[in-house]
């Protein structure tokens, strides 16, 4: 076995994590940032090596083999073990710094955080970059295999696995067109339920928004006429309109100011909702990463949406670790 690991040179371990991670020869060339030959012969030095195919043809993907399916976890126990080992973090400087950080978030938390953010690092950061991915599916999964850096989602959310940190809170508001009759008056419960109603779910499962999932388990139920597939096109849905829409007040209080809109209260208790930022635990030393999140903690704290009209909770409703058992009983993490 000595001899067989003496001949493995471990750039091709870099290469069979992610064949594996990817199953796709392409897909992995992309992320290894060789071409498809290149990534072709380190797979079949693989082949060689481990005496195992690794990866088959089925139809038009390919499929691992037990093998392969073995290997999965150790391979990457050895990876991240030799690089906490032997990799020194170098001193991080901002203003010299040369790296692309890649964070997934919701078009709201974009809004209403990131944009901002981003204009002041251009100028303390010069040379590193942004990419910001949608919410999809399976946002724990894209931690865990690496595809971004940085999680920025509700805290129902994120996953016990891995580190995060609490940035802000924000409630909800009603928005709908100034020239709406049924808004010239203050919101009630039985005007709220009468009026239709435009919301957002996302993904190829169309997952609710939070405030879309939580009416549904009120007694009285609302007349969805919009589906919309971010929340920054909500605004958009209920000019000249007379419907409503029920958004985040931090949102809400950019578009009211460019938009022909108004903002009433919320007849009825919502639960804030709790925006944190998560990485993954491997990534906890990254100097990069806690500066980014610093700067955006920073920055969350700097609005506090105003709560004097929130309506609290009644003594009949779930506590908040109530409510959040329930979430993700129906959003199993992933």
């Amino acid at each position: 076995m000595a001899m067989r690991f003496g001949r493995l040179d471990l750039n091709l371990l870099v290469a069979l994590d992610a064949l594996l991670t990817e199953r796709s020869v392409s897909l992995a060339a992309d992320r290894l940032c060789l071409s498809q030959s290149a990534t072709s012969s380190a797979l079949g030095r693989l082949r060689e090596y481990f005496g195992d195919e690794l990866l088959v043809v089925k139809g038009r993907s390919m499929i691992l083999t037990a093998r392969a399916e073995e290997l999965i976890e150790p391979v990457r126990a050895v990876l991240e073990q030799i690089r906490t080992t032997v990799s020194v973090a170098p001193p991080f400087d901002p203003a010299t710094a040369d790296r692309v950080v890649r964070i997934m978030a919701s078009d709201y938390s974009t809004e209403v955080l990131l944009t901002g953010v981003l204009a002041d690092l251009e100028k303390t950061a010069p040379n590193m970059r942004f990419e910001i991915q949608p919410m999809h599916d399976t946002p724990i999964e894209a931690i865990e295999r690496g595809y971004i850096d940085l999680l920025l989602t509700i805290d129902y959310a994120i996953s016990s696995d891995h580190p995060s940190q609490l940035l802000f809170e924000d409630d909800y508001v009603v928005v709908g067109d100034r020239n709406n009759p049924a808004l010239a008056a203050p919101m009630t419960r039985d005007l709220y339920f009468s009026l239709g109603h435009v919301t957002a779910r996302f993904g190829k499962a169309r997952v609710p928004a939070f405030e879309d999932w939580f009416v549904r388990r009120q007694k009285q139920q609302r007349r969805v006429e919009v589906v919309a597939p971010s929340f920054l096109s909500l605004p958009g849905l209920v000019v000249g309109t007379n419907r409503i829409a029920t958004m985040h007040r931090r949102m809400a209080e950019m578009v009211v100011r460019a938009q022909p809109l108004v903002m009433r209260e919320i007849p009825f208790a919502i639960p804030p909702i709790r925006e944190s930022i998560q990485w993954n635990i491997a990534n906890t030393n990254d100097r990069a990463l806690r500066w980014v999140v610093e700067k955006l903690a920073a920055a969350a704290s700097a609005h506090i949406p105003g709560a004097d009209n929130v309506v609290p909770l009644d003594k009949g409703d779930l506590s908040r670790s109530e409510i959040e058992v329930e979430y993700r009983m129906n959003h199993p993490q992933r």
